[in-house]
């Protein structure tokens, strides 16, 4: 499949303008960028920005084409990946941003160094460097290069290539505040391209009668594609366990997705002030309610159109060949948005991390006394990330080119940590008692436990030995707390907020919560 002139053009016009766009929000005036310019947007976010940017970031190739792929195979139940973060997203503006906020908080280390020590910051700060690189990076590299190769043609290689140079000069000067602002004209070219290849899908499928003929069709031929929660002997259990979906793991891994994950966080802890940043995880959640539509019903409408597809994860490529031309153009267009917009929020996130919490601390001395002054720690963040897109290219061919579904992958790579990061901030942020020591071993426990279960019980969901790993590790800081415990634990160093939320606020999330249980009640 080849893309036309007229796709060309739109597609062109697309890269040079959102260059510009971020070229031209980058700029100073009279002004060396500082860490918290790069880093923090220079903490002037207002929240329309906050919540397109947290959905620009959040959705990318391995949520687009991945829970196609997945929605292929499995049907509507992947779709609670983003329904229930809706949920997840309105509770952690409610109670967690605004202790990250109070404190003043760069980064998720960052919190950890305040509330327990170095030695547990240093731990996750290479956890979150080894999870960036290996895990998403390299997922959002490989499924946007097999995008452009099923679109174009061009060598899976050079099309990595291509994307990371691209992501790279779009959004090394500015930082996070080019990123996030251009990031709403992401979102809108997502939302658009999206409902673009599903009115065109579901026309094919009525032969031109109609969108919700094109539903009705889809839903008498294919029915176990509209299964939101999967029966026990569905062949796909394993990958979306019925009830536990509601009830169990999902909740754990989403938390720490959007509460604990610095590419996503990083966009809230740049608010103006915490009602700004609330407004703006509000106005994520409401987004969340619609994204299912756009990124899970193509997979279902290919499952109908091309029903023998030999790997999963090409359906959505597929569905773009159906497209008239010009069409084609702006949803390529659209891919390419959620690629960059999500490489470049990654290198953000690595840089902070990189520079603020382990560079910072090895040249403590140095950065202290001037030696190391503002702009070359920017820098210094600026070589973190492009190495680490560098990285990312090398390995993602041989790590992802034999797998048919990238998204799982990613899902169930993260859930061997996912349990001790809840632990160990939940626990700090609600219980005085956590000591250092004993998060450590949580974190341990998070590794092994996993690893142990996965082994030995093959067939328990992810989903649901997140559950059990979370309870161990939960188990293993109590008790180590308890056994041994350690006075000088910096409770001091944390403040807590207010957890009240404004009207509007707890009026959103009535209103979302009423909605989503009607989808769940609907579809179940």
């Amino acid at each position: 499949m080849h893309l036309s002139t007229f796709d060309l053009i739109l597609l062109g016009t697309y890269a040079v303008f959102i260059f510009a766009l971020a070229q031209y929000i980058s700029r100073e005036k009279n002004h060396t960028k500082n860490a918290k310019d790069y880093f923090l947007a220079s903490k002037s976010l207002p929240w329309w920005a906050i919540g397109g940017s947290l959905i620009a970031a959040n959705i990318s190739t391995e949520q687009i084409i991945g829970t196609a792929g997945s929605a292929y195979a499995i049907g509507i139940a992947i779709a609670s990946y983003e329904w229930m973060s809706a949920i997840t997203i309105l509770l952690v503006g409610k109670y967690l941003l605004p202790i990250f906020l109070k404190n003043e908080i760069y980064s998720m280390p960052q919190f950890l160094d305040k509330r327990y020590g170095s030695s547990l910051k240093n731990m996750v700060a290479g956890f979150w460097i080894f999870a960036y690189i290996f895990v998403y990076l390299t997922s959002i590299l490989w499924l946007g290069s097999l995008t452009i190769n099923t679109m174009t043609g061009i060598d899976n290689t050079l099309a990595l290539i291509l994307l990371a140079s691209f992501s790279v000069a779009y959004s090394m000067y500015g930082g996070l505040k080019a990123v996030a602002y251009t990031d709403i004209i992401q979102v809108v070219l997502l939302v658009a391209g999206g409902l673009v290849t599903v009115y065109i899908g579901l026309n094919l499928v009525s032969e031109q009668a109609g969108v919700f003929r094109g539903l009705q069709i889809m839903y008498q031929q294919i029915p176990e594609k509209f299964d939101l929660i999967l029966s026990p002997d569905n062949v796909h259990y394993k990958a979306m366990p019925g009830i536990s979906v509601l009830i169990g793991g999902m909740w754990l891994i989403n938390l720490v997705y959007w509460g604990l994950n610095q590419y996503i966080i990083q966009r809230a802890l740049a608010a103006k002030n915490i009602q700004e940043a609330q407004k703006g995880m509000l106005f994520a959640g409401c987004l969340k309610l619609i994204i299912p539509f756009i990124i899970v019903f193509p997979g279902i409408i290919a499952a109908y159109l091309v029903p023998d597809l030999q790997v999963a994860d090409q359906a959505y490529p597929e569905m773009m060949k159906l497209l008239p031309d010009g069409f084609k153009g702006l949803v390529f267009a659209a891919l390419l948005a959620a690629v960059v917009s999500t490489i470049a929020s990654m290198m953000n996130s690595i840089a902070t991390i990189f520079t603020m919490d382990l560079y910072a601390s090895w040249r403590k001395k140095e950065i202290d006394s001037g030696v190391i002054d503002a702009p070359k720690l920017v820098n210094i963040g600026r070589a973190a990330s492009l190495i680490s897109v560098i990285i990312a290219c090398l390995l993602a061919k041989p790590l992802l080119s034999s797998m048919d579904q990238a998204f799982q992958y990613m899902q169930e790579a993260i859930t061997f940590f996912s349990p001790g990061i809840a632990t160990i901030f939940l626990f700090g942020m609600f219980w005085p008692k956590a000591t250092e020591k004993a998060a450590i071993w949580a974190m341990i426990c998070s590794v092994l436990a996993s690893t142990l279960l996965s082994f030995v019980w093959p067939e328990l969901p992810f989903i649901d030995r997140v559950v059990l790993v979370f309870t161990s590790c939960s188990v293993v800081i109590v008790l180590k707390s308890i056994a041994k415990p350690v006075v000088d634990i910096q409770p001091s160093m944390i403040s807590y907020p207010s957890f009240g939320t404004s009207a509007i606020y707890n009026m959103g999330a009535v209103v979302l919560t009423l909605a989503l249980s009607t989808i769940y009640v609907f579809l179940w």
